[in-house]
């Protein structure tokens, strides 16, 4: 892994909402080049939300998975495209207060615009997306019983994996 000026590791970070985050933590730090994931909550406008309060679905706040990378080994397009083929995208899952919504929170234009379009891609082979993409704003990490949940009890998600890209595009 390549160094930064102050020599430490470098790692670019996306963070992607695609319903309950447990599963989807489970599948991000599969992928070659994830250093690290951690679930929490971003979106919204209550200061350090817990679970519970999420769950009251009146904070604004969506369920999200943290994505720590290594870029010399995968980028944002790479993560972003699986996340749009490990769940269904087309799905509304706004209601609620959106806890359960799909989106992309982007930290640069450069992530804004592979988002696009990926979408766009999406859009043109028929897909109806309905994943939102926001500026990424604090992200409140879940409480502990939470992180590396499946892991840490030994389940196992299922896979719902779908191409939806053509296997030509990266």
């Amino acid at each position: 892994m390549g160094k930064n000026r102050s020599g430490q590791k470098k790692r670019s970070i996306a963070i992607f909402a695609a319903g309950c985050f447990w599963s989807k933590e489970y599948h991000f730090q599969k992928q070659p080049g994830v250093v690290s994931t951690r679930v929490g909550f971003t979106g919204g406008h209550l200061p350090k939300p817990g679970y519970q309060e999420v769950c009251r679905k009146d904070t604004g706040h969506a369920e999200a998975v943290e994505v720590s990378f290594d870029p010399d080994q995968t980028n944002f397009r790479c993560l972003a495209k699986y996340f749009f083929q490990f769940h269904d995208p087309t799905v509304d899952r706004t209601e609620n207060g959106g806890q359960y919504r799909s989106a992309i929170f982007y930290h640069n234009e450069t992530q804004k615009e592979v988002a696009e379009q990926l979408i766009e891609e999406l859009k043109a082979n028929g897909y109806a997306v309905k994943t939102t993409l926001e500026r990424a704003t604090t992200f409140w990490p879940a409480e502990a019983r939470h992180q590396k949940y499946c892991e840490s009890r030994g389940m196992q998600p299922r896979d719902h994996f779908q191409q939806r890209f053509e296997k030509t595009s990266t």
